[in-house]
């Protein structure tokens, strides 16, 4: 019986490989990846990588077995990835599986927000798998801001949030949550809110930004058709920037606050500050 974590070489599953083996033995730990030299950092450290793609149900059928414990995290592949997630929900339960935990978004079913359809939809075909499961429902990663750096210095911060919050939190605070989920009981039939420990504007950010810097960040709020304007003009698909553009709305709406303190009692520590994120990217 092994924990198996699905998209192992992505960013989120390479953290949640490497906090696995803060805590358990690298032959415990499975990586399902799609690229064999991507992946061979990961099998490097003693950890068995198999080879399998969520669009080819051949290939999963074969890197789970009975009694794993398995960790579905939630593919990139908008529009392509409630079928790839099924794949990967029909061939965990018939390979019998232990146990499925799977990287939806905060707010689960009350998640009012375009991109929570596909989580929405995955975790019920999960219920309706009556496989054993945990759903680890994240909020947003600090990196989604600190990612763009370069284009925030260079032109500020720009959105269409408002005055809305976001209570996010590192996505090594995220992975730890799950590696944590994985390896120890008391999980099971459990949804987590997963969330920061406190919150923040992007007002707040630009402000940040501009202290740690010592240049001047505004951030610029626009109208959504606006920033719809700016995402396309800047080579976005129409679809992902009316999705992006559907975010920054919910966070107007506070969508995207804090639901509880699952994620800290889960890690054991208090969750990443963005601004300490800032910092790292800063630095880096």
């Amino acid at each position: 019986m092994s924990i198996v974590v699905t998209a192992a070489t992505g960013h989120l599953g390479t953290l949640v490989i490497d906090e696995l083996l803060r805590r358990v033995p690298a032959g415990q730990v499975v990586a399902v990846a799609r690229n064999a030299a991507k992946a061979a950092p990961i099998a490097d450290r003693g950890v068995e990588v198999r080879i399998a793609d969520y669009d080819d149900p051949d290939a999963l059928a074969r890197v789970f077995g009975s009694g794993d414990t398995v960790l579905l995290i939630s593919s990139s592949e908008v529009g392509n990835r409630l079928a790839q997630h099924q794949a990967v929900i029909d061939a965990a339960k018939n390979t019998g599986v232990a146990r499925i935990a799977y990287t939806g978004i905060l707010g689960g079913p009350e998640a009012d927000l375009a991109l929570a359809a596909d989580h929405k939809a995955t975790e019920q075909a999960i219920l309706d798998s009556g496989l054993t499961y945990t759903f680890l429902r994240n909020g947003f990663y600090n990196e989604v801001y600190t990612e763009q750096l370069a284009t925030q210095l260079e032109h500020g911060v720009v959105g269409s949030t408002g005055d809305g919050r976001l209570a996010t939190a590192s996505r090594r605070d995220f992975a730890a949550a799950a590696a944590v989920v994985l390896s120890t009981d008391g999980h099971d039939k459990t949804a987590y809110e997963l969330n920061g420990d406190t919150d923040w504007s992007l007002a707040e950010y630009a402000a940040e930004l501009s202290r740690q810097t010592g240049k001047e960040v505004a951030y610029n709020n626009v109208p959504g058709e606006v920033l719809l304007g700016i995402l396309t003009g800047a080579g976005l698909p129409q679809p992902l920037a009316e999705l992006l553009v559907d975010i920054d709305k919910g966070v107007e709406r506070n969508l995207l606050t804090g639901r509880g303190s699952d994620l800290t009692r889960l890690i054991g520590r208090p969750t990443t500050p963005i601004a300490d994120s800032i910092a790292t990217a800063l630095a880096n």
